[in-house]
């Protein structure tokens, strides 16, 4: 019974918007229901690498994961296509073809979907919020701006 769709497509939604718990779930889900082969268990393991890598994406700056930028259409399809091209390569055994097909379904799913840029404090990527600084001393911000960074006591 090959691998379902639906299923490998909720799970990728599920990773992206960071939802992990779910996708745990769904990531269960498939494991139950493919066959035990060694096509496979590549795929398994992409999946749960990409689970793995996306939970710790603060900590992991050599993942792959936490390297790519998710809004990028252009770059995602071009990594499908090098995907693509080492799953179809004959010299990789059926471990590795599985894990590659995984990649590849990974980038033509984030692809079609409409993924928000990236925002730090509210602000869009690119936009620099201005620091305050004290005119006799550039490099101390002001009480001002330390407060408006702070979270109010009423709203926790």
């Amino acid at each position: 019974m090959p691998i379902s769709q639906a299923l490998v497509t909720r799970y990728f939604q599920l990773l992206v918007t960071r939802q992990f718990t779910e996708a745990e779930r769904e990531l269960e889900r498939v494991k139950q229901k493919m066959q035990k082969t060694e096509w496979n268990r590549g795929y398994f393991r992409a999946l749960y690498g990409m689970y793995l890598s996306r939970k710790n994406s603060a900590t992991d700056d050599y993942a792959f994961f936490s390297k790519l930028d998710l809004t990028d259409k252009v770059n995602l399809h071009n990594y499908r296509k090098e995907f693509l091209e080492h799953m179809g390569n004959g010299l990789h055994g059926d471990f590795d073809r599985g894990f590659f097909s995984a990649w590849a379904d990974c980038m033509r799913i984030i692809a079609r979907m409409d993924v928000p840029s990236p925002t730090v404090n509210g602000k869009a990527d690119g936009e620099e919020e201005k620091i305050e600084t004290l005119r006799s001393d550039k490099s101390q911000a002001t009480i001002a701006n330390f407060l408006k960074t702070q979270p109010d006591k009423e709203e926790e």
